[in-house]
């Protein structure tokens, strides 16, 4: 693309198919599995091993990963998860799968993260009510990891279990872990949609270094199914096998592991990229009346979303207004989230504006701009240019 126009829409997110990603789907076409075959083993493999994980599950998305990541926690009616208002709803969704209840903490204003004061708060009164959570999901909202160390502690203080939501977080690290590295929490989700670090298409990911969660990660994607089992059940032949769980069919293809398995070979260049970018936005965007992300000195960002908030300090120009100037100049910047309490099914469930106000207060400002590996100098100072012109009139 030429730095003076742009001759098609930029968007906030977009994948980055190479040839040789392209081939690794060919072969798989031209081999006898294209589905329950040994590509799957190969992406899981080189996923846990990049992160230091013992343990490593392809699902179909992000979505099943936290689904049956809940279920293999033993989250079951009349319990409770715990998560951010700000991601996407299915970090909330998969406690309403398993029959359970709700609840959320309210974030960090600087790093848009669960925090970490109000957790601890929450959990000291909600023990003394006598209703704790059973699961915390931490998510790792734009791809800067939560305060882990801490959080941690207080849920092992308070017996409960940690699904890590690491679908923005693929290849950021935690005091210098990658995440889904082991002596992490008892379970970590990765997305691999195409907007995210690598893709599959679809898919996703659970990583664990524990065995018996592993096991039943196994079963519960592929419809509870077993052929490895022990007494009293008894198998009449190497044909059969048996269900002992209540499961689903979450599996992941072939043809999509084999994508992911290529992907994971320019992992580190797409980070690379990414932190370069997000490198560049803060450089550029410094002068201009507008909240930046902030970084934890902890944590090394895989900057899946780069989002600027408008300064009410020193710009009367809104949020809105941004949106609509940069789309009528053809960079489609995006909202990430909406506070999950404030969807119509939750208030449904006794939620209302006003419960989570820092959520709240950063939704009202902010705006993902354009940030994915492919994603030109020249096409980053258009960015920079059209914010300029938008807020410097």
């Amino acid at each position: 693309m030429s730095g003076s126009s742009i001759p098609v829409p930029l968007p906030y997110g977009r994948q980055s198919i190479s040839e040789e990603d392209i081939a690794a789907v060919v072969a798989v076409l031209r081999s006898d599995f294209i589905t329950q075959g040994p590509a799957i083993a190969r992406f899981e493999e080189r996923v846990a091993a990049f992160c230091g994980a013992r343990h490593a599950v392809a699902v179909s998305s992000a979505t099943a990963a936290l689904h049956i990541g809940a279920l293999a926690l033993d989250l079951k009616p009349g319990d409770r998860l715990w998560t951010s208002p700000n991601t996407f709803v299915a970090s909330a969704n998969c406690a309403l799968y398993c029959g359970a209840g709700v609840d959320f903490v309210d974030i960090d204003p600087r790093t848009y993260n669960l925090d970490v004061g109000v957790l601890a708060a929450k959990l000291a009164a909600a023990a003394t009510r006598g209703t704790l959570p059973k699961v915390l999901v931490p998510v790792h909202f734009s791809g800067q990891p939560c305060e882990m160390g801490p959080i941690g502690e207080l849920c092992a203080a308070h017996g409960v279990r940690v699904l890590e939501d690491a679908s923005h977080a693929v290849g950021a690290e935690y005091r210098g872990q990658r995440i889904g590295g082991r002596a992490g929490p008892d379970l970590t989700v990765f997305s691999f949609h195409p907007v995210k670090i690598i893709t599959t298409g679809e898919g996703g990911m659970l990583l664990t270094d524990d065995g018996a969660l592993y096991e039943r990660l196994l079963r519960l994607r592929s419809h509870g199914i077993t052929r490895d089992v022990q007494e009293p059940i008894q198998l009449e032949g190497p044909w059969s096998y048996a269900q002992v769980d209540l499961g689903f069919n979450y599996r992941m293809t072939d043809l999509q592991a084999a994508l992911g398995a290529s992907q994971m070979t320019r992992l580190p260049d797409f980070l690379e990229r990414r932190r370069a970018l997000a490198a560049r936005y803060d450089r550029l965007l410094a002068p201009l009346p507008l909240v930046l992300p902030w970084q934890h000195p902890d944590t090394l960002s895989s900057w899946h979303l780069y989002v600027v908030r408008p300064d009410a300090t020193r710009t009367d120009v809104g949020r809105a207004a941004l949106y609509a100037g940069l789309r009528e100049r053809g960079i489609h910047a995006q909202v990430h989230y909406i506070p999950v309490h404030t969807q119509p099914w939750y208030r449904a469930l006794g939620f209302k504006p006003g419960d989570f106000p820092e959520a709240e207060r950063y939704y009202a400002g902010a705006l993902s701009l354009p940030m994915y590996p492919a994603l030109s100098d020249a096409d980053q100072d258009l960015v920079v240019a059209a914010l300029q012109a938008l807020l410097v009139a």
